[in-house]
């Protein structure tokens, strides 16, 4: 229904106590001209705490909340004071919090604030990540946040007058409310001699403000109040650029950039398929070209230049429009750095002469079109953004560049630099501070604002310093901010939730409730196999004969659930971080320690609560029956990967335990052949162990994993558990089962890869189906060089779609199949501990046993939704971190070494290749501007995919993508920046 407001009636109706009731009567008209009565009823109380701890009324009538708790006086009864201000509350309004949400999150600034439910219905409205910031910061009891139900107190309620907007209304109730917070503190009190605090609105709003002098009302602007606090310098750079147009980065000048289209338009022409909408990616290569997948395509569009971009940032959803085939562009042959291109660039203004692209942009553009044509010499479908649906800015970690630094403002002069962030594909960042001089050399984070069409460069605010650039604090927390890790301390309430008992507690004796319905395996010979110094041990295995000649096998993994109740503070933290994200020196728990590492870890010697799954199998591996149960085990040893190997392998041992690792091993072997035969793929991805000192955590040497036929023992029963768990709550939940999908990749994915085989190799590789991949790739083998093999499964690897969670509602049956592992339907149940997919399936599973009521949230599909959504982001997160960690820690360990190791090119620029060090599990580029001064002269031929660079008297050092080079490796430091980087020249050259 269409509906148009023709008459309103208000009327208030008083309760007995405590409690009046406002009525609305609205009348809408239809499409057709009927009009219908709506009542709307909107309940006020006087009891309503102000949560002063001055007011003692207050907290002897506050009613309880839902769970029956009386919440105790959050606001201080002596409140903080800036040089301006003596004690005092503060109440802001809702800009302040959109805009300025960094510098009220600071832990050393801003207390005592008072939320209106007026402010925070607003912010949920135009920004849900805002919300759930300022929600999270009202639970912090040090900084004494309170949500004050403005809007149902009955003193505090405005009703919107006639011809008053929906802004204008919500100004006049923070100006309401900091009136009756000054009066009721003044009458709580009266006759103590208590002096009350002021009651201070923050706005930048400069009419609200004069309405607010006018009305009697203390006020101030953010930039005033912050400038009487004793770090002001600091907390000063942290508002937004986009809040103060006194202060803006930028100069209004002439738009540079297109103008975006309008909402109407883009979602037409979305639907007319005249543009296409999608998520923008920018190449690691090149800053200059990003690509834009959609479903209209075969292949990603191609975004060339920065017009084309038209402030377009990484990971935004944009709408693009198709370009005439005569402006499409070829794939990059060149390695552009905007550090590089635009080095020594002001960051006070945009010069006035100067476009959208730089003139040195325009040469490096120009020189690519000019020089690289593909041998087939046709271009890819090239688009330009024509606007963003949905920006995906968040906080940026980078440095300040010193070319940016102005050496002449000092002290307090506040001055205008770029701050380049640590991922490449992020543009520069114009922001405006007072620290320059202190900030330079440390890592910092910021926060994008705004970015204008008058503006090349996005302009944003500092938010604080993380500490000297390749510090090991700094560049650890670097890692974790940069790729959206939770690692702030569990906070109190999720802590509440542990058992009381702490590391005391026990199974408790049979007899207890907690057994129902769990069965006895004490006494099976169950035992751990996992990697070395593990300490969250989730999953444990057993075998014997049976009479009948088959074996029992059981898969037993540890009972979080038992622990993480949905509807808790726990289970909510851990939905939020999804993940353990583990890095080269500390773990970053989903669950605190106590049930991770403790109560729930399967560790060898005590009982612990499981869940197991038992299976009866023939000799041959095939599955006779299933069995999924709660249950109690207690772990007879706990083995690392090598442990367990020669433990197998040793012929001496003949106990029990070691027949059982010994038929899991045999059994192991021909699952995994099974999995072959249907088709499963057997990639790569380079891995290596960074060994540290115990004491100090500096790390020792760097290793390549070494894998044991236990590591297969492991991941085969895994993944039989997690196929017979997901069928199994498949069949309980068909629409809202939590199942894990590998989507078969495009064939246009492997064409570049394929070309690369066929013209440096003469192989070809079928991607026809997974079967026909893993045939192929078993067959490119090279006599001459072992490494080739691994060298081409890992490329392989990265044509591959990402593997995704989602609820079986979403999808076709057809598509829960997951390609890389040849399986008709996957998911996670084995690891709980670290994985909050692994709880939902739990949850599931124990409801599709009977064992317990399936919870509203197991069939809530939206809710489902979301989850899946949220674990796919940091479940990806969680591994781009350990990788960076990884790299990190492999630069600090060839500190002050130089190595001379192998290198594989794995891709060919026109000045420039990509090596990869299976030594050290690490790419890099090495440019050939590196190689002698003057720059040497190239012969780019991409259709060979080679690379010829000149050399003084000699003739010209040739490179083809698959060679294997040796390279010199080193740590060198960064001159204007300070940072380490590894460094690497051909030492044949």
């Amino acid at each position: 229904m269409s509906a148009m407001e023709i008459d309103s009636v208000i009327g208030v109706k008083r309760n007995q106590t405590q409690l009046s009731r406002l009525q609305q009567k609205v009348f809408v008209r239809s499409n057709r001209g009927k009009a219908t009565k709506v009542v709307r009823e909107h309940y006020l109380r006087n009891d309503i705490p102000c949560s002063s701890q001055l007011c003692l009324r207050c907290q002897q009538t506050a009613p309880p909340d839902a769970k029956g708790r009386i919440r105790h006086a959050v606001l201080a009864a002596t409140p903080s004071s800036t040089k301006s201000l003596g004690p005092h509350y503060l109440i802001p309004d809702t800009n302040i919090f959109f805009h300025c949400m960094d510098l009220m999150e600071r832990t050393d600034a801003i207390f005592d604030v008072v939320v209106l439910q007026t402010v925070l219905d607003e912010l949920r409205n135009r920004s849900t990540p805002l919300y759930n910031r300022l929600r999270q910061l009202c639970l912090d009891g040090d900084k004494r946040f309170y949500v004050f139900h403005n809007e149902f107190r009955e003193e505090t309620y405005v009703i919107r007058d006639a011809g008053e907007t929906i802004n204008d209304r919500n100004d006049r109730a923070v100006r309401v409310a900091c009136a009756w917070y000054k009066k009721h503190l003044q009458e709580a009190v009266r006759g103590s001699g208590t002096k009350v605090p002021e009651v201070v609105m923050l706005t930048n709003d400069r009419g609200n403000r004069e309405k607010a002098k006018a009305e009697g009302v203390a006020n101030s602007s953010v930039n005033d109040y912050v400038s009487g606090l004793s770090n002001a310098d600091e907390l000063l750079d942290m508002i937004s650029a986009a809040f103060d147009e006194e202060n803006q980065v930028t100069k209004k000048g002439e738009n540079i950039y297109p103008e975006y289209l309008s909402a109407t338009r883009l979602l037409e022409g979305v639907k007319s398929m005249k543009y296409h909408q999608g998520v923008f990616n920018v190449s690691p290569y090149n800053y200059l070209e990003g690509s834009v997948p959609v479903p209209a395509f075969d292949r990603p569009l191609k975004v060339i230049g920065r017009e084309h971009i038209n402030r377009a940032i990484q990971g935004d959803i944009v709408v693009v429009e198709m370009l005439p085939e005569s402006e499409w562009y070829t794939p990059v042959a060149k390695i552009i750095e905007d550090e590089e291109v635009n080095k020594n660039e002001g960051a006070d203004n945009d010069d006035e002469n100067e476009g959208v692209v730089s003139e040195q942009e325009r040469k490096q553009l120009e020189d690519e079109k000019a020089k690289v044509v593909r041998k087939e010499n046709k271009p890819e479908p090239t688009a330009k953004v024509v606007g963003v649906i949905k920006r995906k800015w968040r906080s940026y970690v980078g440095h300040i560049d010193p070319s940016s630094v102005s050496a002449s403002k000092k002290g307090r002069g506040q001055q205008i630099v770029f701050v380049l962030p640590m991922d490449k594909r992020i543009p520069k960042i114009r922001i405006r501070t007072r620290q320059a001089t202190n900030l330079q050399g440390q890592r910092i984070v910021v926060s994008i604002d705004a970015w204008e069409r008058t503006s090349r460069y996005p302009e944003g605010h500092f938010v604080r310093a993380l500490g000297e650039i390749e510090s090991k604090g700094a560049e650890t927390e670097a890692i974790l901010l940069e790729y959206n890790v939770q690692y702030r301390p569990f906070p109190k309430a999720v802590l509440d939730c542990l058992p009381k008992e702490g590391h005391d507690w026990v199974v408790p004796a049979k007899e207890d409730l907690r057994w129902k319905d769990r069965k006895d395996f004490r006494d099976m010979l169950v035992c751990s196999i996992d990697p070395p110094g593990c300490q969250d041990i989730d999953d444990a295995l057993h075998a014997k004969l049976l009479p009948n000649g088959n074996y029992q096998v059981g898969v037993h993994i540890a009972d979080v659930t038992h622990f993480v109740k949905p509807d808790t503070p726990m289970d909510d933290e851990a939905a939020s971080r999804g993940t353990t994200v583990y890095l080269v020196d500390k773990r970053i728990d989903m669950l605190p320690h106590l049930l991770g590492t403790d109560l729930c870890s399967l560790k060898p010697y005590v009982e612990r609560f499981a869940f197991s799954t038992i299976w009866e199998v023939t000799p041959e591996a095939d599955i006779v029956s299933v069995e999924f149960t709660k249950s109690v085990i207690k772990s007879k040893e706990s083995f690392s990967y090598e442990q367990a190997q020669l433990r197998i392998n040793d012929e001496s041992q003949q106990d029990d335990l070691t027949k059982g690792m010994r038929i899991l091993l045999a059994l192991s072997k021909k699952l995994k052949q099974k999995r072959m035969d249907a088709g499963a793929l057997n990639l790569a991805s380079p891995e290596v162990k960074v060994q540290v000192e115990s004491e100090t955590s500096d790390p020792a040497e760097v290793e390549v994993k070494q894998l044991f036929e236990t590591n297969s023992l492991v991941e085969e029963f895994m993944l039989l558990a997690n196929i017979s768990v997901a069928d199994k709550i498949y069949e309980k939940f068909p629409e809202s089962a939590m199942l894990r999908r590998h989507g078969a990749p495009p064939a246009t994915n492997f064409e570049v890869l394929q070309d690369m085989l066929k013209t440096k190799k003469n192989m070809s590789l079928d991607v026809s189906s997974s079967k026909a991949v893993a045939d192929s790739l078993d067959r490119c083998t090279d006599p001459n060089e072992p490494y080739f093999n691994t060298l081409l499964r890992i490329m392989a690897t990265r044509c591959m779609l990402a593997a995704e969670y989602f609820g079986s509602g979403q999808f076709a049956e057809s598509e829960f199949r997951h390609y890389g592992l040849a399986t008709h339907i996957y998911t996670h149940f084995t690891s709980p501990i670290r994985r909050y997919a692994d709880v939902m399936v739990h949850r599931q599973l124990a409801a599709a046993i009977g064992y317990e009521e399936p919870h509203p949230s197991l069939v809530d599909k939206v809710k489902l939704e979301d989850i899946c959504s949220n674990i796919n982001f940091r479940h990806r997160n969680a591994q781009f971190a350990g990788r960076a960690s990884v790299e990190y820690y492999v630069g600090q360990a060839l500190k002050n070494k130089v190595a001379e190791v192998d290198a594989f090119v794995m891709k060919v620029f026109k000045n420039g290749f990509a090596v990869f060090i299976a030594q050290f599990g690490i790419e890099s580029l090495i440019y050939v501007r590196d190689l002698a001064k003057p720059e040497p002269e190239t012969e780019f031929v991409p259709e060979e995919y080679s690379l010829a660079i000149e050399r003084k008297g000699k003739q010209p050092y040739k490179v083809s993508v698959f060679d294997k080079i040796k390279v010199r490796v080193k740590v060198v430091k960064e001159e204007n920046t300070g940072k380490q980087k590894v460094s690497m020249e051909l030492v044949d050259y």
